[in-house]
């Protein structure tokens, strides 16, 4: 069992089933060698993006958490040690979203799926294809 952090991207092609997630990707995320993990972090930007209508999804945030709980994602909470390894990150990404979200995968020791190859600018194992 190979545990991973989805970015908040990724989270949301593979509940809106959107065509921009690679066949390969989703395949990834729905093996049963994956144990997928999401950032609280990934929940609260979609929250604030949606309440700003910067964000506009098929479903309303409530059925979205729902979907990833059904869906079997895992939520990883932030923990000071992520913090800590957040505080040691260079300024390449200013997204302070991604920033955490990198400090997890980094903390944790988890390959991140992401479609953001800035990412791999830090020292973090990014699956994408």
């Amino acid at each position: 069992m190979t545990d991973r952090l989805v970015d908040t991207q990724s989270l949301i092609w593979f509940l809106e089933d959107d065509r921009r997630l690679s066949v390969k990707v989703k395949k990834l995320m729905e093996a049963e060698s994956s144990r997928l993990f999401v950032s609280i972090a990934s929940l609260w930007e979609m929250a604030i993006k949606m309440s700003l209508k910067k964000l506009v999804l098929s479903v309303d945030f409530s059925t979205m958490v729902e979907r990833t709980r059904e869906n079997g994602f895992e939520l990883l909470p932030v923990e000071p040690e992520h913090l800590v390894t957040l505080m040691s990150l260079e300024f390449i990404h200013r997204d302070p979203f991604d920033r955490l979200i990198i400090a997890q995968a980094l903390t944790e020791n988890m390959p991140l799926i992401s479609s953001d190859d800035i990412f791999e600018r830090y020292p973090v194992q990014r699956e994408w294809a």
